[in-house]
């Protein structure tokens, strides 16, 4: 059974930094790729970044696009996402996703952790 844990939300003041992690198990962690997205309420879930099996491929959102960077340890079944200046407009739950495409919509994947908030005060 695939399960993914995600960790290292919190509150942060704009412009600080939070390194979320999302650790994978019940399947080949390296066969699949890895992705984060985040639902903010009232909104719908967004794509935030996404990387490949082998890690050697991202894609962002632009809403993030240099200031996330999304990486994975295959050795460890772990995906991270470290976010520096941060924003108001970050504030959401963030969940990471398990699947088979390199892709940016969540119907692409299969499997989701549970979520971890993320608060960015003004």
């Amino acid at each position: 059974q695939v399960q993914l844990v995600e960790s290292g939300g919190g509150l942060v003041q704009a412009g600080g930094s939070l390194r979320l992690s999302c650790a994978a198990s019940g399947r080949t962690f390296s066969s699949y790729t890895m992705a984060w997205f985040r639902q903010a309420p009232g909104k719908e879930r967004e794509f935030v970044a996404t990387i490949n099996r082998r890690g050697t491929d991202t894609s962002y959102a632009d809403s993030v696009k240099g200031r996330f960077a999304i990486s994975r340890d295959n050795a460890k079944n772990t995906v991270y996402l470290q976010m520096n200046s941060l924003k108001p407009e970050d504030t959401a739950v963030y969940y990471c996703a398990q699947g088979a495409v390199f892709g940016r919509r969540w119907t692409e994947y299969d499997y989701w952790g549970q979520g971890t908030q993320v608060t960015v005060s003004s």
